[in-house]
């Protein structure tokens, strides 16, 4: 299917691994132009070449940390150099903290907060603007469903994806009249290098398990009975930031194979 996201321009945060590097490569199979960032270049760089290799488009790198509006504020500006428009945020930059609230000490409520919900704030702050000035634009936020069905020792991160859901509808209602469009993404169990580096400490610590049976085991309470690809997130972002779905916003979707005990 044609997404018409040619000439388009898509800022994605996290876009070096994972979903946000999953998103960057459809979007740039769809002739959209991509700027990525992430904290670490090297990444970044890696991402940068394999995306070139597999579509023939350049994506633009910047190293950046979300969680400093300094720096978000600053990228934002060179982006808008190269591009001169930013039509689609990605609001990916995100990790998982999974504590009792007892053991949730000041520090981790800190540095969740300031990834995942300042960092969308940040760059939403610096992108909107032009957005309504042009009377267009799609954001999407990364959530999970355990934003919307909490459970015990999901701390802070359900805390701060409820968060996001709220952002997201809120967001949504403020700019719908200016034609942009806020949605989140509720991701449940993907395979992503988070979890792969888990695997690898596994094997570090004498298992023998294949990734694979390390994928099967995690997959136990999935009623689709896998985990999901990356690449099926991407495909669902960039579907929504198509004119394909543009009377859609204000809606939180899961994409966990099942496992959400809401809708």
């Amino acid at each position: 299917m044609d997404l018409n996201l040619k000439g388009k321009t898509a800022f994605i945060t996290g876009g070096s691994d994972g979903i946000g590097k999953a998103t960057a490569m459809i979007l740039a199979s769809e002739d959209c132009k991509v700027a990525i960032c992430a904290r670490g270049i090297e990444k970044l760089e890696n991402t940068q070449k394999e995306i070139l290799e597999k579509t023939g488009n350049k994506v633009e790198i910047f190293p950046t940390d979300v969680r400093k509006e300094s720096e978000v504020t600053e990228t934002i500006k060179k982006v808008f150099s190269i591009f001169g428009s930013i039509n689609i945020l990605i609001n990916n930059a995100g990790t998982s903290h999974a504590n009792s609230f007892e053991n949730t000490v000041n520090e981790i409520w800190e540095e969740d907060f300031s990834l995942k919900i300042y960092g969308a704030i940040y760059t939403s702050r610096a992108i909107i603007p032009q957005m309504k000035k042009e009377k267009e634009g799609v954001i999407i936020n990364l959530t999970t469903p355990g934003g919307k069905a909490f459970s015990a020792n999901k701390i802070p991160t359900s805390v701060s994806r409820s968060a996001g859901i709220a952002l997201t509808k809120s967001m949504s209602k403020e700019l719908a009249s200016y034609n942009i469009r806020v949605n989140t993404v509720c991701v449940g169990l993907i395979k992503s290098g988070q979890h792969k580096t888990r695997w690898e400490n596994s094997r570090n610590n004498g298992s023998d398990i294949s990734l694979d049976e390390f994928y099967k085991n995690m997959s136990a309470d999935i009623p689709m009975g896998r985990v999901g690809e990356a690449e099926e997130v991407g495909s669902l972002i960039a579907f929504l930031c198509s004119d394909k779905v543009k009377y859609i916003t204000g809606a939180s979707i899961n994409i966990d194979g099942g496992t959400s005990p809401v809708v």
